[in-house]
């Protein structure tokens, strides 16, 4: 099991360039664009966030809530970015999307709107890139590739 979740998967050059250019670009996106703003708006905010509806997480507060989105929308973002731990980092952020898409946004349309508005569609957007990172892990260039080291094996 650690194998899977820690191992950096492929270490074909081309392979693991591909995958950097996802995790940096799905990653950073995820940082800049939802993480910042939602903790420079964490304040005002916290009181009002969305409480996802399923058990257990409908027990939860509000502001406890938005920590967790925060969580997975700064913290895994970050270690997606770097490539540590990039399978439960994943994990995390694909759970967040399926959360903002199925229940958060869930009167909302699949597609965009012509006139802006919510839908389910970039937090599907968001979903593809995790699970492609969960099934292929991080690639070559990553922190995880540094810290999971193959263990060679012996022939006598």
């Amino acid at each position: 099991m650690k194998k899977f979740w820690f191992d950096c998967g492929t270490r074909d050059a081309v392979a693991s360039g591909g995958l950097l250019v996802l995790r940096a670009g799905i990653g950073l996106m995820m940082l800049v664009g939802h993480g910042w703003p939602k903790i420079a708006a964490f304040e005002a905010k916290k009181d009002v966030w969305p409480v996802p509806g399923v058990w257990p997480l409908s027990l939860i507060s509000p502001p406890v809530s938005m920590m967790a989105t925060l969580a997975a929308e700064v913290g895994a973002a970050a270690c997606i970015v770097l490539g540590l731990a990039t399978r439960p980092a994943a994990f995390l952020l694909g759970f967040a999307m399926v959360i903002g898409a199925f229940q958060v946004h869930a009167l909302d349309p699949f597609f965009m709107p012509r006139d802006p508005g919510p839908s389910k569609e970039p937090a599907l957007l968001y979903l593809i890139p995790c699970l492609a990172l969960i099934v292929s892990g991080a690639g070559g260039y990553s922190v995880d590739r540094m810290l999971y080291k193959e263990k060679k094996k012996r022939f006598f």
